[in-house]
């Protein structure tokens, strides 16, 4: 038997890559909406592995799931299909608009081959204008897709490109929420527009519906195809299981990662069977995407938050969650505003305590709370689904012991 390597966080500084900046504690057990680091000490957490975890740590039922999958098989290549993949791809097919669904590791690779699929469509479909081309893709800013060099590009933030030019090509963005400057800019040219209902990284900032009607009008009256990237809003986050079912507006693709595998690495795209068929063999592939372990668990992950109880509990715990928030701030008025659907909830900095959302985190994990931001002004919340009530009352009094530390070094300068 090997010797374990004894660890710290300073190893982190000593041998990884520092493109992450990481909390000094290193978290080693978590159970439900609890965490306990190296030290024993425990936090409540209100990040979900950044809406990640929305059935919170080590559930007893996934922990059976990975047990009995574990000792079938794990991973075959996607020269062949298997059971749970199969029983995903139904699951998901029938409680959606989608016909047909691709499997992959992430909501990056989602988003890419969301991208892929939209370009190969109208590429496939030229014949039917004249073969005039049509590859030209529109976002918005302050979105965030991921980050391989298309979906960084995709994503309207310029600081996540900068360095690592020449970006592809064929890419706008327009501001969010402004269907006006949509009318004037979509076009023949246009094969797709991807937006997220609510920008998640970009402040936890929803969509107008009225947005979102006219964004699917337009690509209608383009032959645009509209894709909905839901990887941080999917799989019951905004209270339905996909945001698009609050809005009344069914997207063409729809994107989806993060809560679907409740930590286990997975993403996928769902479409229609016309829109599906432009990816033929040979077109696009994930050599670990949709592997048996992956798929088996998402199942489960599915079956157990798509239901009444479930959604209608994340609805509850919003509310409950939006006046512990609205109590706090009026104790010490560092809020502006606070804005999200379902537990995807930004609380917005007023101006004099603008930048300062990274202080609240490193206070509130003094206080044992672990706290996500959304930018450089926005508090962030993401908790599990399931969370609490009395978890998310311990966390909001750590937030309030946080927040009254901010405010008082900033009436001291």
């Amino acid at each position: 038997m090997s010797q374990q390597i004894a660890v710290t966080r300073q190893t982190f500084d000593d041998v990884m890559v520092p493109n992450y900046a990481p909390a000094q504690m290193v978290p080693v057990r978590g159970e439900g909406s609890r965490m306990w680091d190296q030290q024993g000490r425990e936090y409540v957490d209100f990040t979900g592995g950044i809406a990640v975890n929305a059935l919170g740590h080590a559930h007893p039922e996934l922990v059976k799931v990975i047990e009995a999958q574990a000792r079938k098989v794990w991973h075959i290549g996607n020269g062949y299909t298997n059971e749970p993949v199969l029983r995903l791809a139904r699951a998901l097919t029938d409680a959606t608009f989608a016909d047909k669904a691709f499997f992959c590791n992430s909501g990056l690779e989602a988003n890419e081959a969301a991208l892929k699929l939209a370009r190969r469509y109208a590429y496939d479909h030229a014949a039917e204008r004249g073969g005039k081309e049509k590859s030209e893709i529109i976002s918005f800013y302050n979105s965030f897709h991921g980050r391989s060099l298309f979906t960084v590009s995709v994503g309207g933030q310029a600081k996540y490109t900068e360095g690592f030019g020449p970006i592809p090509a064929g890419i706008m963005h327009l501001p969010y929420n402004d269907l006006e400057t949509a009318k004037a800019t979509i076009s023949e040219a246009t094969a797709a527009v991807i937006v997220e209902p609510v920008q998640g990284e970009g402040g936890v900032l929803p969509a107008d519906p009225e947005f979102l009607k006219g964004l699917r009008e337009l690509c209608d009256q383009h032959g645009a195809l509209l894709i909905f990237d839901e990887v941080q809003t999917g799989v019951g986050r905004t209270g339905t299981l996909y945001a698009y079912e609050q809005y009344g507006v069914t997207p063409d693709i729809l994107t989806t990662a993060k809560a679907l595998g409740n930590g286990y690495p997975i993403g996928g795209i769902l479409t229609t069977s016309k829109i599906a068929a432009s990816f033929s063999p040979g077109t696009h592939g994930c050599t670990y995407g949709g592997n048996p372990l992956a798929t088996a668990i998402a199942g489960r992950v599915l079956e157990l938050i798509n239901t009444a109880e479930m959604l209608k509990g994340v609805q509850a715990r919003h509310d409950h969650f939006i006046k512990g928030i609205e109590a706090i701030n009026a104790r010490h008025g560092v809020f502006e505003h606070v804005r999200g659907m379902g537990l995807l909830i930004g609380a917005v900095l007023k101006p004099a305590f603008a930048g300062r959302a990274k202080d609240i985190v490193v206070e509130a994990e003094k206080n044992g709370l672990m706290l996500l931001v959304a930018g450089g002004d926005v508090v962030r919340f993401a908790p599990s689904l399931n969370i609490p009530f009395a978890d998310i009352d311990a966390g909001l009094a750590s937030l309030e012991k946080a927040v009254a530390a901010v405010a008082a070094t900033a009436k001291a300068a």
